[in-house]
């Protein structure tokens, strides 16, 4: 385990994912083609199957994705599926068992498969409330069930992952890290998460698409951060690193990090990717790039549509 604020890379890589919001639904701030088209997606599909690709991750609110990969994927595959539900409780704050085994049905239904290999809440909230306990009692009924391999959460930097941790059997953490975005590696939060033998996934590497925008396409919110952005401009340039080959090097080389999860809108991009990811990694020192604005890091919080 690292220390809190030291960021450190390992020689070994993790296991390159693709994130499917984009099959599902119109998704990134960089994403000018929309949704990815049914025949392009399978296209992806096939040529991760070919290389070796292990991680496919989806959500329930990520549009028509569950239904596209539940068509497009073949009876037998080896890919291990990640999916998120959606809120569990309902307008008054009650957990129903019988409505999250609906949710978890209607899942596996559109994706056609008899099980997950990761089972996530799409936000955390729920566990913190009164209905935790009951909740988390449910998660670890699904996997008994062999519904699930692993259950856990997703997260942003800003929730309290330790106390997670310290309160429920973890099994799986879906997590955002970026070059900018190295919040829950310096915290420690993330190499809790190894130490306490839940599966890390980390997201939004690109920060939906913010670091491969040339600065002109950028929308008027983002001025505000013109130092933070200026100064990752200027390490790029420094070490004649393009911005996809700097965030995959990044990423992959995590100690924390079992698998890296991105979207890609074509096979093009797909190849692009995965000929960054088979590169030795570069020892450099990102430390310097980390920001801590909320503001900027965490995309909920952008105010970029009119």
């Amino acid at each position: 385990m690292r220390a809190p604020g030291k960021v450190e890379t390992a020689g070994k890589a993790a296991s390159f994912g693709i994130g499917t919001a984009q099959f599902g639904m119109n998704y990134g701030v960089s994403n000018t083609r929309g949704q990815t088209s049914e025949g392009e997606a399978e296209e992806i599909l096939r040529t991760a199957a070919e290389s070796g690709v292990r991680v496919l991750d989806t959500a329930a609110l990520y549009g028509a994705s569950e239904e596209v990969l539940g068509r497009l994927l073949p009876a037998r595959h080896a890919f291990a599926i990640t999916t998120k539900l959606p809120n569990l409780l309902s307008p008054d704050g009650v957990f129903d068992r019988d409505a999250a085994d609906r949710l978890l049905a209607s899942s596996l239904r559109r994706l056609r498969q008899p099980r997950v290999y990761g089972l996530m809440l799409h936000r955390p909230d729920e566990l913190y409330g009164p209905e935790g306990e009951a909740i988390m009692a449910w998660l670890l009924r699904c996997r008994e069930q062999g519904l699930a391999e692993r259950i856990g959460v997703s997260v942003y930097a800003e929730d309290d992952l330790p106390a997670l941790l310290a309160r429920y059997p973890i099994g799986i953490v879906q997590a955002p890290v970026s070059l900018l975005d190295q919040r829950l590696l310096r915290s420690g939060a993330l190499s809790a998460c190894k130490a306490q033998g839940a599966e890390v996934h980390v997201r939004s590497v690109f920060l939906q698409g913010l670091l491969l925008m040339e600065p002109a396409d950028l929308p008027p919110y983002f001025a505000e951060f013109d130092e933070a952005l200026g100064t990752y401009r200027a390490f790029l340039e420094r070490h004649a690193l393009r911005s996809v080959e700097a965030a995959l090097d990044f990423a992959l080389h995590l100690e924390e990090a079992d698998a890296v999860v991105c979207g890609v809108n074509d096979r093009a991009q797909l190849c692009e990717l995965l000929g960054f990811a088979g590169r030795a990694p570069r020892r450099l020192n990102y430390e310097r790039l980390a920001a801590d604005d909320p503001r900027l890091l965490n995309p909920s919080q952008w105010q970029i549509h009119s």
